[in-house]
């Protein structure tokens, strides 16, 4: 397909998340299977297309002055992929295949349109509800914030200390452009090009044999703030997939008690083979049967319970852009509820010196420091580690990294504009 053929197969897939209300995902493979003609880089940069268009929906549609497919696609390949008139012009000649020519209006606002003047919710290009939500944690850098989570995300991948090093894995993958991550000691970065295909991580000797594991900075990096050690008994409660478990599981050596469980069993059905492959086997992975709890035989003996807490995901917009858009107020209402809920449970869990780590992929307070906050005024015996001592456990980058952080007195919030990892919120609860 040429590059003008591809434009018009993103306005198609774009009309039709648009008609259907469906995920992209859904759209692009419906669209996929009916042009079986296309191959893998075609369908790879049409997906590309499509997501850099919802990364940036509010501010094109503004540029264009339009509200449809195809004006959200010419003010993306301005705004996103930095092309100018002349550039868009000649893509858009309505030959075979290819996008109709400019009108005159679209022309004039390619040329003479910006942002200037936008409101924040659409030079930041989020639904335009969240603003004071955005506004309440960022102030006037909700725009800056939230135009970095609608930049496109890298590959990071964590590697797995249990059966390999970070430095071989780095020489064994730089065929891949793999870098060290900025942070994560045990982190490595594939950055990817907006056409890019999937790098075919998983056909790697180094995944296939256990060595690495696909997991965004941010999220190896809460994993290692909880400070999990050897010898201790931690509880992954909100396992799901395992990528925490997975995490906390290295950290421990394989040595002490590994706990992994979660509310809804269907997420927990990847770990068993994730486990396996990683070499881990200190981890009791205990699948809900009914209506018992998972954990009634565990009272005050556990070291750490991790709660990687259910969310809106807010903090993960660069890799699933759709779903800011489907958003709704009530998603965060019955997320709190979720959160609130698992807190309150993992409190009896802890014994005397213990500690609960708290993780969000969110930004909203609401999910964060308000949780927090709520659930020491709820639990006396609970205090919040301060978050200078919590990022102590990255030795030597701590003050970095901290000084990096958006911090308040719950505790620390990475996000894209300020660590260039995903939104991540991690606050750790001590029982005195």
């Amino acid at each position: 397909m040429t590059p003008a053929a591809r434009l018009s197969a993103a306005i198609e897939v774009l009309g039709a998340i648009d008609a259907q209300r469906i995920p992209a995902q859904k759209a692009l493979k419906e669209w996929g299977t009916a042009h079986r003609f296309a191959g893998s880089g075609d369908r790879a940069a049409i997906a590309g297309l499509v997501f850099d268009v919802l990364r940036r929906r509010a501010s094109s549609a503004w540029l264009l002055d339009a509200d449809t497919p195809r004006a959200r696609l010419l003010g993306m390949l301005k705004l996103e992929r930095g092309l100018d008139a002349d550039a868009i012009s000649a893509l858009c000649d309505g030959s075979r295949f290819a996008p109709e020519p400019l009108t005159e209006t679209e022309r004039a606002a390619l040329t003479s349109r910006s942002l200037d003047g936008a409101p924040s919710y659409v030079a930041g290009d989020y639904p335009e509800w969240l603003d004071s939500h955005l506004k309440r944690v960022f102030g006037e850098a909700r725009v800056a914030e939230a135009a970095a989570m609608a930049s496109r995300a890298p590959l990071d991948l964590r590697v797995n200390t249990l059966k390999a090093k970070p430095e071989k894995a780095l020489t064994s993958l730089a065929h891949l452009g793999a870098r060290k991550t900025p942070w994560s000691p045990i982190g490595l970065r594939i950055d990817l090009g907006a056409d890019a295909r999937n790098p075919g991580v998983h056909a790697e000797e180094d995944f296939i044999k256990g060595g690495i594991e696909v997991q965004d900075e941010g999220s190896q990096l809460a994993a290692l703030l909880t400070g999990a050690k050897p010898g201790e008994q931690v509880i992954d409660m909100c396992a799901g997939a395992g990528g925490k478990t997975l995490a906390l599981a290295a950290m421990m050596q394989g040595k002490g008690r590994l706990i992994a469980t979660d509310r809804d069993k269907r997420q927990l059905a990847p770990i068993h083979e994730r486990l396996s492959r990683a070499g881990v086997h200190n981890a009791d992975v205990r699948t809900p049967k009914g209506p018992d709890d998972t954990l009634s035989d565990i009272r005050a003996s556990a070291d750490l319970v991790v709660i990687d807490a259910p969310c809106t995901g807010t903090g993960t917009w660069r890799r699933n852009p759709d779903a800011k858009w489907r958003m709704r107020p009530g998603a965060l209402d019955v997320r709190i509820k979720d959160q609130l809920e698992v807190l309150d449970r993992a409190a009896p869990l802890v014994k005397s010196g213990g500690r609960i780590a708290y993780i969000t992929c969110s930004v909203l307070p609401q999910e964060n420091g308000d949780q927090i906050t709520a659930f020491t005024a709820r639990h006396s015996g609970f205090a919040v580690v301060p978050p200078a001592a919590v990022a102590g456990a990255l030795g030597e980058r701590a003050g970095e990294f901290l000084a990096a952080t958006h911090q308040t007195p719950e505790g620390l919030l990475m996000t894209p504009a300020r660590t260039g990892t995903d939104g991540f919120f991690v606050s750790i609860l001590r029982r005195g």
